[in-house]
């Protein structure tokens, strides 16, 4: 969605997104998250819009996380459909030094303050050893990487998260296929034949997670529920 006067508003079932102005205040950002919000649902016909707002924030390794009071305050003040709420997450293939694990004490307090609504967790990618493995064993150099631990997922499901990002996943599955693929074959150029391989290993990947969120084999009652809408 655009935030410039005279640009095209957001498309249907487009995300509207806050991820990084709640350091510099709340008030601005509720004003403004009402005013997209707003925007984005008159243009809509058809669909939902999800506004999703970051609160807290992880700066030079430094966590700052989501106050639940303020967060209950936010959602209320603008109407949001979901909460990306800071709990320890953070992007990219190196988020923590050492072991860490989630603030689940700050879903919890989010939970019991908003009982039933949407949490969402950015950053959340795992970003498996094997993979990183791989890719250092095909000629990657990825060094000091960490990632979010994947027996953690149901138990912030469990509290109320109801969406998990984890691109970095995605793309640490695209290069190691594509890395193994033209090591084993450098003579080859065609990047059709690795995307094949990559889209049979990415859908291995992803049916790994459904296992680790408790949602595999639950696709007739998905679908049951659906019905009734």
């Amino acid at each position: 969605m655009s935030d410039q006067p005279g640009m095209p508003s957001a498309p249907a079932g487009a995300t509207v997104t806050d991820d990084d102005r709640a350091p510099a205040g709340v008030e601005p950002v509720v004003a403004r998250t009402r005013e997209e919000l707003h925007v984005a649902r008159r243009a809509l016909t058809d669909g939902d819009v999800a506004v999703v707002m970051t609160m807290g924030a992880l700066h030079e390794g430094h966590a700052t996380l989501t106050n639940p009071t303020e967060a209950e305050d936010f959602v209320k003040r603008t109407g949001c459909d979901s909460l990306a709420c800071a709990i320890g997450t953070s992007h990219g293939a190196f988020k923590f030094k050492g072991k860490q694990s989630l603030h689940f004490d700050v879903l919890e307090g989010i939970k019991s303050l908003l009982p039933n609504f949407p949490l969402v967790m950015h950053g959340s990618s795992s970003v498996p050893k094997d993979e990183v493995d791989r890719i250092n064993a095909a000629g990657g150099t990825i060094k000091d990487s960490a990632g979010v631990n994947i027996d953690e997922y149901l138990p912030a499901a469990k509290l109320g998260v109801t969406k998990i990002n984890i691109d970095t996943d995605g793309r640490l599955v695209w290069t190691r296929v594509h890395r193994e693929f033209f090591r084993d074959k450098p003579s080859d150029f065609d990047f059709r034949p690795p995307g094949k391989i990559f889209i049979q290993e990415y859908a291995k990947f992803i049916a790994s997670r459904n296992e680790k969120l408790g949602s595999a084999g639950t696709l007739s009652e998905v679908r049951a529920s659906l019905a009734k809408k």
